[in-house]
């Protein structure tokens, strides 16, 4: 059976009619459930679907293709949130509740885990964060049900202002209106030691005309003395990079940004030599885990693995890692003792997760953007990797 075939046999046994004696098998102790809620639909479905596609890789390779850990058999149940954080918080109870899972991974929208983190707690269930961003999550609305394996807005910024933060650089920020986009602008901002941020502009999520806040940007910087850079943290629909349409070096204005998808980096190709900080990018990190990932993606896809790919598997070796280590056991008290303060391996190589607030520390990839013609996009070249003890990612959750 290939891989694909083992994904969606898995997926199709969590979904069928059979459902009442897989939750039966479940209560007797022969299934571990882990309910994945995340967006299969709506603007950020390109980030749901990859991570669908590194969560079943990772379980697959973190089982050596047994999908059983201590003889119980790893069962997915996949739900759609569509982007909508009422849908995602209802199915998420209804993971709980009626699917009888164990664990819980997801949600890929920031406002969505917001509104799903309630629910962890009145069900008394982990909830493993994976992509949704904002430091509020595993800031001031975390609990202790809360774990998360992707980055969070710190280490974006924190790894981003290496990059940027340096005396007479000038600094506006383009964001998307919404918990992720003000995170970020929040947490670059309190990451910033030396430039100067001069102006922060917002912008609905569907944004499609960029010209008006362009403009903005533009009348805030052109008389700034020495370097100007517009900062642009964004996900999903819209390309922000047309703000380049409007002649930016005119006025002596750069672009730079963090790391994103493969197709949103197609548009890194009109900026050669752009500095950013990324989460992941295949071709940067060097270890055995990655080295498995990359090698059985090209095999299934004939493409390399993508941005959240590798999240989607780091939450898979995450949730594995700490079921191995408790023999099986999925009471929630168990995992929580063994999970704070565990080390697991991803495609980055070694994460943690932070005892204060259970947030995953782990390495960023300073990169300077080259073109390549072999590539479709433009390839983030590695400056150096930046490690988790080089950045003071703040705790906010005042446990």
């Amino acid at each position: 059976m290939t891989l694909t075939t083992r994904r969606f046999a898995v997926i199709a046994l969590a979904c069928s009619a059979s459902l009442a004696s897989s939750v039966a098998l479940a209560q007797s102790g022969g299934e571990i459930r882990i309910a994945h809620v995340h967006s299969l639909t709506g603007p950020l479905e390109a980030y749901g679907k990859q991570t669908t596609t590194g969560f079943q890789m990772g379980l697959e390779y973190a089982t050596g293709g047994t999908m059983m850990v201590a003889g119980k058999k790893l069962v997915v149940i996949e739900k759609d949130d569509q982007g909508k954080p009422d849908l995602g918080r209802s199915l998420l109870a209804t993971a709980y509740a009626d699917d009888k899972a164990d664990i819980a991974v997801g949600p890929t929208s920031s406002g969505v885990a917001l509104a799903m983190l309630p629910v962890a707690e009145e069900y008394k269930k982990i909830l493993v964060v994976e992509p949704a961003v904002a430091d509020s999550i595993t800031g001031e609305k975390w609990n202790k049900y809360i774990f998360r394996t992707g980055r969070n807005s710190s280490q974006d910024a924190i790894s981003n202002a290496v990059a940027l933060d340096k005396a007479g650089v000038s600094i506006a920020t383009l964001a998307q209106d919404y918990a992720f986009g003000r995170d970020g602008v929040s947490a670059f901002k309190s990451a910033l030691k030396t430039a100067k941020l001069v102006h922060e502009e917002y912008l609905p999520t569907g944004t499609t005309d960029f010209t008006a806040g362009a403009q903005r940007l533009i009348d805030k910087l052109k008389d700034q003395p020495g370097r100007k850079v517009i900062f642009i943290i964004w996900a999903g629909a819209g390309n922000p990079f047309k703000i380049a349409d409007l002649d930016l070096k005119r006025y002596g204005i750069e672009i730079a940004t963090g790391g994103n998808i493969l197709p949103a980096m197609a548009a890194y190709k009109s900026f050669p030599g752009m500095e950013g900080a990324a989460y992941y990018y295949f071709g940067i990190p060097k270890n055995p885990v990655n080295d498995a990932m990359v090698a059985a993606h090209y095999k299934e896809f004939k493409s390399p693995p993508d941005f959240f790919t590798a999240g989607g598997f780091s939450a898979a070796m995450a949730v594995v890692t700490a079921l191995k280590k408790t023999n099986g056991d999925t009471s929630t008290n168990k995992l929580i003792k063994t999970m704070e303060g565990m080390s697991f391996e991803t495609p980055k190589g070694t994460m943690t997760f932070r005892k204060e607030d259970h947030q995953a520390m782990q390495s960023m990839y300073h990169f300077k953007i080259k073109v390549d013609p072999a590539f479709a996009w433009g390839v983030p070249e590695l400056v150096r990797e930046i490690k988790p003890s080089e950045m003071n990612v703040p705790i906010n959750n005042k446990r």
